[in-house]
């Protein structure tokens, strides 16, 4: 994530992080994940969240559509169910249930959730390989295209920072 060393400018401050800042979180997060899901996640937060600057979607501006990982808000309410309960979920708005997830406990923690309790246990496997098969199995199961140029260059970086050579 090449801009996640500084917030300054960021059109939402207080949604922006730094790396310095999430990593006690993702760390506490991806503790049981293999280096290549924790190499996977991290690219997919990276591009999603502009680095960090993001717990929202502001383009196009999907009512409730957030987390690092920029889930649908079908999925933020799911998260956040898996979190507190249906109970204290059932009757928020998206956008109520987005920001129960977005604190930094759990915000970092999205992509994680998403890839356990999505994608096929294959994907996790193929993850654990560093394999841009596995990474392309991960971004089939987040429902979007592996190849896209700027998804790639993401995972590329995550590969070469967790010495993954698949």
């Amino acid at each position: 994530m090449p801009k996640s060393n500084t917030c300054e400018g960021a059109k939402f401050p207080d949604e922006c992080r730094t790396a310095e800042q999430a990593a006690p979180y993702i760390a506490k997060s991806y503790a049981s994940f293999s280096k290549g899901e924790l190499a996977a996640a991290l690219a997919l937060m990276g591009l999603e969240s502009d680095d960090l600057k993001y717990k929202h979607n502001v383009y196009p501006g999907v009512p409730g559509q957030g987390t690092a990982n920029m889930m649908s808000p079908s999925f933020v309410k799911e998260y956040a169910t898996s979190i507190f309960g249906a109970n204290a979920v059932a009757n928020k708005s998206p956008v109520e249930a987005l920001a129960m997830v977005t604190p930094d406990e759990h915000n970092f923690g999205s992509a994680g959730w998403f890839l356990t309790a999505h994608c096929e246990p294959s994907v996790r496997e193929g993850l654990k390989t560093g394999s841009d098969a596995g990474w392309t199995a991960y971004m089939q199961c987040v429902g979007v295209d592996g190849s896209d140029p700027a998804r790639v260059e993401y995972w590329n970086r995550a590969k070469k920072a967790f010495n993954l050579s698949g």
